[in-house]
């Protein structure tokens, strides 16, 4: 996608949390990682550094199964990006999350937030206007744990993202990259 002269670019990187087990008596935000959730994390972690996708800031939901996520993505890092924990991504609407993106300074071009669906879903679909028909047709099937969403939107400021503005550039899950269902 060509973007008008003048106008820059912000890349917003949406990672639904990897696969969580559901040990018996324990709260939905104390849920861990399962094996294979803790194996997608690595890989797509592994991945995101060998394509250079290396936010300026990444923001975490509170629950235990996005943190371990987004700890085991950051080893595989060099630099690590700066995180930090966000409640507000916990069982977030795309609404909200959109209303959390717009506070964004505007010093950051590319930021990635790590929750949980439907938010994250609802707030790609909610975004992206074009893009790949693959990564788009994949996108819409199903964004499953540990997928990862690559979104461009052409505003120089991150309180102007708005709906229906974004390019998809990539749309990446865990079976992509190796990792058995």
């Amino acid at each position: 996608m060509s973007r008008p002269a003048g106008v820059s670019m912000r890349r917003l990187i949406l990672l639904r949390h990897a696969k969580s087990d559901w040990p018996d008596g324990v709260a939905d935000p104390e849920r861990p990682l399962s094996t294979r959730g803790r194996d997608a994390a690595v890989r797509m972690g592994a991945y995101m550094a060998l394509e250079h996708l290396l936010p300026d800031h990444v923001l975490v939901s509170s629950a235990r199964r996005t943190r371990e996520t987004w700890d085991l993505m950051a080893g595989e890092f060099n630099p690590v990006p700066v995180a930090s924990s966000e409640p507000r991504l916990y069982e977030a609407s795309a609404a909200r999350l959109l209303a959390v993106v717009r506070e964004t300074p505007k010093a950051l071009h590319s930021i990635m937030l790590v929750g949980h669906n439907p938010g994250l879903e609802d707030l790609a679909d909610m975004l992206v206007l074009g893009g790949p028909a693959g990564p788009l047709a994949r996108m819409a099937e199903k964004f499953p744990t540990g997928a990862l969403a690559v979104i461009d939107l052409p505003v120089d400021d991150w309180a102007k993202a708005a709906p229906s503005s974004g390019r998809l550039d990539r749309f990446v899950t865990p079976r992509s990259l190796g990792v058995e269902k």
